[in-house]
């Protein structure tokens, strides 16, 4: 038995755990609950058989937002 739902796509039952992205390295699959379907290869987040894309895109922004403050921080220390 799966930890995961089933794909919301074609039904199969064990979905493959996403371990890294582009978009988010090793934390952000990790933290969405992101998972690919075996079958036909969609992805999703495992917990809820939602589209993780508006996640993904939030995830996304928030990141860019910390590193542009942390590089604007330490440029103001010069």
């Amino acid at each position: 038995m799966s930890e995961y739902v089933a794909c919301p796509q074609c039904t199969q039952p064990d979905p493959e755990k996403i371990k890294f992205t582009w978009w988010g390295g090793v934390i952000g699959p990790r933290m969405l609950k992101h998972v690919k379907c075996r079958s036909c290869a969609m992805t999703y987040n495992g917990k809820t058989g939602q589209s993780n894309t508006t996640n993904i895109v939030i995830y996304s922004v928030v990141v860019f937002i910390i590193f542009l403050g942390i590089g604007i921080f330490i440029f103001s220390l010069r």
